[in-house]
């Protein structure tokens, strides 16, 4: 079998920025190589001076390991010669800071009237609302997908950036941050209706035990609404193919083309146009792919077998996918040997993309 080897890669032409829009999301299944993708595009893209940042929204994130660079949870320049930053979205923290990512006591009365002190505490547990011992029961529903849509939010709107790349989490959980409008409209409707029951009670025992009974559950209820009006701004920018190319990430395999079709049909639903679709990691000479003698050894399909084999299977998955493909502009990355990260091999699959 002859073994697949990367040698230097100096003869590829990379591209110097990219034509794109001002927002480049990759979505997929997990581990088809969307952090990788996102990566090579963002640093193509801050190659011609665009402020370019890159957030991986991915809660296995490798954004870091792939630009060789350390990436916070806020956004930070990491390269001196091109103006590149990155951030790497940690749901987690980001409702550290209080409910769906808010500050501390930011839902004010609500969260008093609801059992707790502003919300982030209470004699309850952590989140008196969504907590397990909360008046909702249970956790809060897509509590971490809005914390982490939150931060998206700021980044996306944020002025010192001309382009924004994208590296969402696996398809699932991309889906549910689309979705969270809905889910924020049935929360409301859910606070509302605690409100209505127990407002009265609550009224008569905080005059009872001398309390001014100074409650504004408004307050609480404005920034949930305020949360949901911005998300709905982000979906009309997804859905603006003049703002956003939306580009999902595939690999030539069956599972992997079944994945991309619902993904398909669901953004479809949603009115988000899918503008690139990319296959990665092909068994196909990069010199084919590239349009360009380039010193990067590829499989040999006469030689190897199982390399034969393998890329036979592409082209069977490949043949199945002609419906997914058509009316998409379609960009190939051949698979290399060596794990890709750090400029060497970013610009080889920025070349790809371009």
């Amino acid at each position: 079998m002859t073994e697949l080897d990367v040698e230097a890669v100096d003869q590829v032409t990379t591209p110097d920025g990219i034509d794109a829009p001002d927002y480049v999301l990759y979505g997929g299944k997990g581990g088809v190589g969307k952090t990788t993708c996102a990566a090579a595009t963002a640093l193509a893209s801050a190659r011609d001076g665009t402020e370019t940042l890159v957030v991986s929204t991915d809660p296995a994130h490798s954004l870091s390991d792939t630009l060789e660079a350390n990436i916070g949870a806020t956004p930070t320049r990491i390269r001196e010669d091109v103006p590149l930053f990155a951030a790497e979205i940690d749901p987690e923290a980001a409702m550290g800071d209080g409910p769906l990512g808010m500050e501390e006591g930011a839902l004010g009365g609500l969260g008093e009237m609801l059992g707790g002190e502003g919300m982030p505490g209470g004699p309850g547990g952590d989140d008196p609302v969504g907590g397990e011992d909360g008046l909702l029961g249970g956790s809060m529903p897509g509590a971490d997908e809005a914390a982490a849509m939150r931060l998206l939010l700021q980044y996306v709107d944020d002025d010192r950036f001309d382009r924004v790349v994208i590296d969402t989490a696996p398809t699932g959980h991309t889906l549910r941050l689309l979705e969270l409008p809905e889910t924020m409209d049935s929360m409301v409707g859910k606070i509302l209706q605690l409100r209505e029951r127990f407002s009265g009670m609550l009224g008569n025992l905080t005059g009872m035990f001398g309390d001014d009974g100074d409650v504004d559950p408004e307050a609480g209820i404005e920034d949930l609404q305020e949360l949901s009006d911005r998300i709905e701004h982000l979906r009309a920018i997804l859905r603006d193919p003049t703002k956003t190319d939306f580009r999902v990430v595939m690999v030539p395999e069956e599972l992997s083309v079944v994945e991309s079709e619902r993904l398909l049909d669901q953004l479809e639903a949603f009115g988000i146009p899918v503008g690139t679709i990319v296959v990665n990691r092909l068994m196909q000479d990069p010199k084919e792919i590239l349009g360009e003698d380039v010193d990067i050894e590829g499989p040999n399909h006469a030689d190897c077998s199982f390399c034969a084999r393998r890329w036979d299977v592409q082209q069977e998955a490949l043949r199945r996918s002609q419906d997914l493909f058509r009316g998409h502009e379609v960009r190939r990355v051949p698979l290399l040997a060596e794990e890709v990260h750090g400029e060497r091999l970013l610009s080889v699959v920025a070349a790809c993309l371009d």
